[in-house]
């Protein structure tokens, strides 16, 4: 391979001005099956953050966390299947394999971010790929929401085996997706588009029994 191919890309703006506005990977399920409310019986509520930003890093873990803490002013995990945040929550990095991240940041920050990351990296040999029309995250909360999980996929949720911080790559139902757990009592399904509606009734019918609400 040539060295003008090893360092070529083209970076591309995935967010677009235009007219017609797009849609979260829930839209149709919304109108199709429906948006249980938020009530005081509810003791898990879902919540839809689409439209954030997703990047897939690849690349040596010491070179990729210098340009990070540059770029995002926090590192990469120490940890396999473990988190880090900035300090307001918003920005994330998941350890999905030894030399592969993913970053979710607000939806229209991925364009920047992965310009100043590709200046920052230089010549260093990595990859970036930014994947957010591809992906979204579902949240679920509340205190019957292990419960829940534990109904939809095989991994151990139990407390010990999945601490907070704690990030891997699992069955839920028969979608594959990326399991998260950021708080106590808090949960995120990171799983790709084509699979959002399938997921999203799914944990409709698991939450039945626990007056599962959807926040807006």
């Amino acid at each position: 391979m040539s060295e003008q191919t090893a360092t070529w890309f083209n970076l591309y703006d995935a967010r677009p001005e235009a007219e017609v506005p797009a849609e979260s990977p829930l839209a149709w399920s919304y109108h199709r099956t429906g948006r249980p409310a938020v009530s005081q019986k509810s003791r898990v509520v879902l919540r839809e953050r689409a439209m954030l930003g997703h990047l897939i890093l690849r690349g040596g873990a010491i070179v990729l966390d210098e340009a990070v803490r540059q770029v995002l002013g926090f590192g990469l995990p120490g940890r396999p299947n473990t988190l880090t945040h900035d300090d307001g929550g918003e920005r994330s990095i998941q350890w999905l394999s030894p030399d592969e991240w993913l970053v979710i940041v607000p939806g229209g920050e991925e364009f920047v971010l992965e310009g100043r990351l590709r200046e920052a990296l230089g010549d260093a040999h990595y990859a970036i790929v930014n994947v957010s029309g591809g992906q979204t995250l579902i949240e679920i909360e509340g205190e019957m929401a292990r419960e829940l999980l534990m109904k939809s996929t095989p991994y151990d949720v139990h407390p010990d085996a999945f601490p907070v911080g704690k990030g891997v790559t699992t069955v839920f139902a028969k979608a594959n997706l990326i399991l998260r757990r950021p708080g106590e009592e808090r949960w995120e399904l990171v799983l790709r588009r084509s699979f959002a509606d399938y997921c999203y009734r799914w944990i409709l019918d698991a939450g039945a029994a626990y007056t599962i609400g959807v926040e807006s």
